[in-house]
């Protein structure tokens, strides 16, 4: 999921660390949700834009295709089939 984190987090001069010790996970998490290597739970989602004051739908950037493609792969996998996406 694409989102602004970096550029929120360097407006508000705080590091990837200063940003984890912020929300409760470690710089690496935070690297990882920049760089859109792992989504985080909702809730990761709004304690993040909290700390820019601002709404979840300004800080992470929802794709309407790729909402329809995570929709299509949870319906194939609850009728058991499996799906794989990257």
């Amino acid at each position: 999921m694409k989102n602004r984190i970096k550029e929120f987090r360097e407006k508000e001069g705080l590091t990837q660390e200063q940003l984890g010790e912020l929300v409760g996970v470690s710089r690496q998490a935070i690297n990882a949700i920049e760089t859109e290597k792992f989504e985080p739970s909702i809730w990761l989602a709004y304690d993040i834009s909290r700390v820019f004051h601002c709404s979840i739908e300004e800080v992470f950037l929802f794709d309407e295709s790729e909402r329809k493609s995570r929709a299509e792969c949870s319906r194939r996998s609850s009728n058991g089939n499996t799906a794989v996406t990257n």
